[in-house]
């Protein structure tokens, strides 16, 4: 009888769990979180420079006239 039991267990499927989600260490989270703000706000805070805004507006009339 052993067997039969062996051999109808090897004939079905094994069941596959899908891969638990990871969740985010929060206080590694707020740390890092802070950290970039802390090295990179006053970067960004700083107006961008004319000639990037001269570029992208150039770009952007460009990208019209090749769509007309």
């Amino acid at each position: 009888m052993k067997h039969a039991a062996m051999s109808q267990r090897k004939d079905r499927p094994i069941p596959v769990r899908p891969p638990k989600e990871r969740k985010p260490d929060a206080a590694f989270d707020l740390w890092l979180k802070r950290g970039l703000h802390k090295l990179y706000d006053e970067v960004a805070r700083e107006p961008l420079p004319e000639e990037l805004l001269r570029l992208v507006e150039e770009d952007r009339q460009n990208q019209k006239e090749r769509k007309e």
